[in-house]
């Protein structure tokens, strides 16, 4: 069997929930030049992956059963290189959505030289445009334009961070709350070499270190967070959670952080062996808490 069967056969044998699929931009996207570039699914990391994301989507999820007035745009991770669409992506929605809360996986443009003169933008005016968009579709989908958050995974939670604390000056552009799943924080020297690797593409100048240095910028504007981690992550150390969890509570902030023994890196929705199939359920109390 073929890789490309295989994953065509995971995507087939898993349930379907109703889901709209809106395009981000009318034209062509911003920071955006024109390129060859062609979208296509592969198996990394043992799960289905988009690679070569140049045409940002919303797909959204109508809230099933007891609905809350919520909303969660999901930031898949993938290390800024590709997305984890299934196992950070659709799974998470459908999980959210069953437990009657609005959930649509963003597909954002990854930030590739060969889209884009200025790639360390794409990411984050995605997402920005995908919080304004959801907001404006609030009536439709029947929830409150004031209570839509983000949930990110790893460099998706990077991107998570980045909305939540280089806030916007459209307030529609800026989430409410946010989840951060074993996701970067710090600009600590390796994390430092990964966005210059992966996200800018060049040396970072000495602005946008301090810019990127998030958590020394979160502030009592900083929206509520959720994080969680497991302490043997060897990707992302737990250490990028607890000093956010600090920073919040430093500048008065709600905070509620979930930390497990086992689990690694890019759990998804979790394993009933390590405890960390639990997630999702604390993370859908939390969010009807907001």
């Amino acid at each position: 069997m073929t890789m490309k069967i295989k994953i065509l056969s995971f995507l087939f044998m898993m349930p379907l929930m109703a889901q709209d699929v809106v395009h981000l931009w009318m034209d062509t996207p911003p920071h955006s030049k024109p390129n060859s570039l062609e979208e296509s699914l592969i198996e990394s990391w043992g799960v289905p992956c988009a690679k070569n994301v140049t045409i940002p989507t919303l797909t959204i999820y109508r809230a099933q059963g007891e609905e809350s007035d919520h909303a969660m745009i999901i930031l898949p991770g993938g290390g800024y290189e590709l997305l984890s669409i299934v196992a950070e992506g659709q799974l998470i929605a459908e999980s959210l959505a069953s437990q009657g809360i609005v959930a649509a996986v963003l597909k954002y443009r990854l930030p590739l030289l060969a889209s884009s003169d200025q790639p360390h933008l794409l990411p984050i005016t995605d997402a920005r445009q995908a919080i304004r968009l959801m907001k404006s579709m609030a009536e439709d989908y029947s929830f409150d334009p004031t209570k839509v958050g983000l949930v990110g995974f790893s460099a998706g939670g990077h991107l998570a961070a980045t909305a939540s604390v280089l806030i916007s000056e459209n307030e529609n552009e800026n989430p409410d709350f946010s989840a951060l799943i074993y996701a970067v924080t710090t600009l600590a020297p390796e994390n430092q070499k990964w966005l210059e690797e992966s996200l800018f593409h060049r040396p970072m100048t000495l602005e946008e270190k301090k810019k990127y240095a998030l958590v020394s910028q979160v502030t009592a504007s900083t929206p509520p967070a959720f994080l969680l981690h497991a302490y043997d992550d060897d990707v992302v150390p737990i250490q990028e959670s607890l000093t956010y969890a600090a920073a919040l509570t430093a500048a008065g902030q709600d905070v509620e952080a979930h930390f497990f023994a086992k689990g690694d890196h890019g759990f998804g929705v979790g394993r009933p062996e390590d405890g960390t199939s639990q997630w999702l359920d604390l993370l859908a109390n939390w969010i009807k808490r907001q």
